[in-house]
């Protein structure tokens, strides 16, 4: 931080992206202070094994890893506070009058900003579906499917991402079912015909999840008709939810520019925003990929195009 006060960035979000961008400034000397916020860690503080990191050949836990990340960037000075921002006041022209950021009633000015809250994948809202989150519940088959070998799954979904997810897991499960509450699918006809062409998948239309059963893992699900009111058992050892995610948005409302789903929009070929000074890491900007080490890989981006725009106005 300068003389003055003023910080040369501010982070706020502290997820992959945002311990990554830490990592980049500190050790290039802009001394960055995160602001991490309660929910610091994001959607890997609720995933167990974390086989698809680079460098961890036998996994790694998701809290340790974020744990790692931000030790990591702290031991090059970056200075982290858990605490959220409550209101943000973005400047037209950052170097005579900085980007302001309201903590509580203390007030983080800065040069730069580096926006990495990250997204939340949508619950279906029961407590069992949490108590059993990295017990067998999962958002991400991506991540998470090669744990399922030989196993019989559940994805909960109707959209080209569930088409898709579910597509992706009958290379490792045994059978994936899909449930999804009407009995018209959302996805692409596109996407809807490779699912149903796929002998591994089976449906499960016009259903709900009532409960997700099992004690310290998933053993199945209690599905109610959606239109109606009986029940069935349906046995399986995994439980995805692929119903949308909603990025963490809202604090920039009539700021930043956002897509039709509420993600930040980064100029093209760089994380850079359209408010000078302001840049978009990690799932807060990204709704294709949403993978850690995309994140990571957005977060140090944006913390070089923060660096590069600090030099070019000096």
């Amino acid at each position: 931080m300068a003389d003055d006060g003023i910080h040369e960035l501010a982070i706020i979000g502290g997820g992959p992206a945002g311990y990554t961008a830490a990592l980049y400034a500190a050790r290039g000397a802009l001394s960055p202070v995160v602001i991490e916020g309660y929910a610091a860690g994001g959607q890997l503080m609720i995933t167990s094994d974390v086989d698809n990191f680079p460098g961890f050949q036998d996994g790694i836990m998701g809290p340790e890893l974020m744990q790692q990340m931000r030790a990591q960037a702290e031991r090059f000075g970056a200075v982290m506070r858990t605490e959220d921002v409550t209101e943000v006041r973005f400047s037209d022209d950052p170097m005579s009058t900085p980007h302001e950021l309201q903590i509580g009633s203390d007030i983080v000015r800065t040069r730069t900003v580096v926006v990495a809250t990250g997204a939340t994948a949508r619950q279906i809202g029961l407590d069992s579906e949490v108590r059993l989150q990295g017990r067998g519940v999962s958002y991400c088959a991506v991540c998470d499917a090669a744990f399922f070998r030989e196993q019989e799954v559940v994805i909960v979904g109707g959209g080209d991402s569930a088409m898709e997810e579910a597509t992706f897991l009958t290379k490792f499960a045994s059978k994936v079912t899909i449930v999804h509450r009407r009995e018209e699918l959302r996805a692409s006809k596109v996407m809807q015909e490779r699912a149903r062409t796929n002998n591994k998948i089976a449906w499960d239309l016009g259903y709900v999840v009532e409960e997700v059963l099992g004690e310290d893992a998933v053993s199945g699900l209690l599905l109610r008709e959606t239109d109606g009111t009986a029940t069935k058992e349906l046995p399986c050892t995994g439980l995805f939810v692929a119903i949308g995610h909603d990025p963490t948005t809202a604090l920039f409302q009539g700021m930043l520019d956002m897509d039709s789903n509420g993600y930040l929009v980064q100029q093209p070929g760089s994380t850079a925003t359209r408010v000078p000074g302001v840049f978009a890491a990690g799932d807060v900007a990204d709704h294709v990929y949403r993978q850690a080490v995309t994140a990571a890989g957005n977060g140090c981006m944006a913390a070089l195009d923060a660096e590069r725009w600090l030099a070019e106005q000096a």
